[in-house]
Order: structure tokens, then C-alpha cells, then sequence
């Protein structure tokens, strides 16, 4: 049982400096940032969508309740004019007219009430595209600073690697080394040298007789050559 708390308590460790060092870095800051408003900015298009399309229903239900309105006027003139002309009893045509304009005062009123509930919902639209507007703005500015962002971490990740390397480089060491080598190849060559006279010196006494005589035998057998042709009558 120890064991398992013990391995758990490690996978704990772990994450959690996985995510100090996630949260240490700015590049993925940044990118996590982004992809969080990026989240924002979709939710913030589809509210904005969902209340122009209130939006849109109240301007229609306005026009429609004027146009209603309009109409029930229009009817109730008719019957009065009917009634005017003895084509209908007056007393129904003015019952029926006063039901009709009763109608338009109504339609009347929800006409205005959407109208206002409209230019409310309007509002609503043009500060929320305001701050899309802003939200888009804010997006695209911290994209174009990610990419700067990851341009001057790698130029600086490069420079730091380059300078790691410089300073590992040691002026006075590489010309000990040198001094080194030059001293190791000196005493190559004396000992090359040493040896050559050491090959020298173990010839046999035979062997620089031989030398010193090789010339003389030469001459000797070329003598005796000759003896043989003349003896033969070989002039030449």
C-alpha cells in the first residue's frame, strides 16, 4: 500500500512541475491565451447572432402591428362610408367601426412597444459587434506577437547555444594543447632519428667490408673478361 501512495505521490510531483514549467513558459502561455479568446470570440458570435435574430423578429412584429393598424383604420372609414351612402344601417356600421378602431389602437400600441423593444435589442447588437470588434482586434494583435514571440525565442535559443559554445572555449588551454602536440611530435622525431642510428650502428664489420670492397670486384671480373676474349682472339 505504500508502494502505491509512494508511486502516486511521484505521478503528483510530476504534473505538477509539468505544469509549473507549462505555466513558466511564455510561448505556451500565449498560445493557450489565444486559444481561450479564440473560445470567447466563437460564443461571442453566436450570442450576437441569436440576438439580431430577436432583433430582426421584433422590427418585423413592429412593421406588421403598423400595418395592422393601418388596415383596421381602412375598414373602419369603409363602414362609415357605407353607412354614409345607405349601404348599412349607421348604428351597425358605427358599432362595427368603433370594434375596427379599437383593433387599431391596439396593434397601435404593440406596433410602438415592438418598436421600442427593437431599438432596445439594436443597442444590444451594436455593442456586442463592438466588442467582437475588439475581441477580433485583440486576437489578431497577440497572434502576430505569438509569431514575434516564437521568432525571438528561437534567435535566442540559437545566440545561447552559440555563446554556451564560445565559453567553453578556452584560449589558454587550446594553445597548451598546441604546445603539447608540438612537444609530442619533437620527441617523435628525435626518437625516429635515434633509431635510424641505432640501425646503423648494429652493421657487421662483414657487411662494411663487403661495401668497401663491392667496387673492387667489379673491376676484377671486368679484368678478367678481358683475359678470356684475348686468350679467345676477341678483339673486342
Amino acid at each position: 500500500m505504500a508502494g502505491v501512495f509512494s508511486r502516486l505521490f511521484k505521478i503528483g510531483q510530476a504534473e505538477a512541475h509539468s505544469m509549473v514549467d507549462k505555466f513558466e513558459d511564455p510561448i505556451k502561455l500565449t498560445e493557450q491565451g489565444i486559444r481561450d479568446l479564440k473560445q470567447d470570440l466563437q460564443a461571442s458570435m453566436q450570442s450576437l447572432a441569436e440576438v439580431k435574430g430577436i432583433a430582426i423578429r421584433m422590427a418585423k412584429d413592429a412593421e406588421n402591428n403598423k400595418k395592422l393598424a393601418a388596415d383596421y383604420e381602412r375598414k373602419a372609414m369603409l363602414l362609415l362610408q357605407k353607412a354614409q351612402s345607405g349601404q348599412m344601417d349607421m348604428a351597425e356600421a358605427e358599432r362595427l367601426a368603433t370594434e375596427a378602431i379599437v383593433k387599431k389602437e391596439d396593434y397601435a400600441k404593440q406596433a410602438v412597444q415592438s418598436q421600442k423593444q427593437y431599438e432596445q435589442q439594436q443597442k444590444m447588437v451594436e455593442q456586442l459587434q463592438v466588442n467582437i470588434n475588439k475581441l477580433k482586434s485583440s486576437v489578431s494583435a497577440y497572434e502576430n506577437d505569438l509569431i514575434t514571440l516564437k521568432a525571438r525565442a528561437k534567435t535566442a535559443a540559437s545566440v545561447k547555444k552559440i555563446n554556451q559554445q564560445m565559453a567553453k572555449v578556452d584560449s589558454s588551454s587550446t594553445i597548451a594543447m598546441l604546445e603539447k602536440m608540438k612537444t609530442k611530435v619533437d620527441e617523435d622525431e628525435s626518437l625516429a632519428a635515434a633509431y635510424g642510428e641505432i640501425a646503423s650502428a648494429d652493421k657487421s664489420v662483414d657487411d662494411e667490408i663487403n661495401a668497401a670492397i663491392a667496387g673492387t670486384e667489379r673491376v676484377e671480373a671486368t679484368d678478367k673478361l678481358a683475359e678470356m676474349k684475348a686468350k679467345l682472339g676477341m678483339t673486342s
